[in-house]
């Protein structure tokens, strides 16, 4: 099966919130996951549920050989192998891994949609993102990861971690 290049968003707000990401990067190979760069850590304000601890978020650039349901999976093994629980909707997190964008694909599925449904939303997705891949491109909007950033509405503070 050939190898599709995948973007994906990392995030941790609860614990060792570096040492987190650094372990779910880590697990990503094992995952059938091979990791190709990875952001730099930047601190972020919560969006959805502002009473809760600044997160740390990072963006992946991988290839993998999984369809993207098997890839979900594999994602969602690794939280659960990591003990996060997501037990509050946009609540606090050990770790948490979303597919932002699967090759030029495109799905909608209850379980999974990509590109993700709010990327273009999120500072703290775009920011990272930019950093390792500035012009990948949004499928469905046809805009690159710069212009998006450029043009969200969402002004929450992400400053890179030194």
């Amino acid at each position: 099966m050939a190898e599709t290049n995948v973007y994906l968003s990392l995030g941790s707000n609860v614990g060792d919130r570096a040492r987190n990401l650094r372990a779910a990067i880590d697990e990503l190979p094992h995952a059938g996951v091979a990791v190709k760069r990875v952001s730099s850590f930047y601190e972020t304000e919560p969006v959805d549920l502002q009473e809760q601890p600044w997160f740390l978020n990072c963006a992946v650039e991988a290839e993998t050989h999984f369809d993207a349901m098997i890839l979900l999976r594999a994602l969602r093994e690794i939280e659960t192998k990591m003990g996060s629980k997501k037990l509050v909707a946009k609540g606090p997190r050990l770790i948490d891994l979303d597919i932002l964008l699967y090759g030029s694909e495109t799905m909608d599925t209850p379980e999974l949609q990509v590109p993700h449904p709010r990327m273009h939303l999120r500072r703290f997705v775009l920011v990272p993102l930019v950093e390792i891949a500035p012009e990948a491109v949004h499928p469905v909007l046809k805009m690159t990861a710069t212009q998006l950033l450029e043009r969200t509405p969402d002004r929450s503070a992400v400053r890179k971690l030194e």
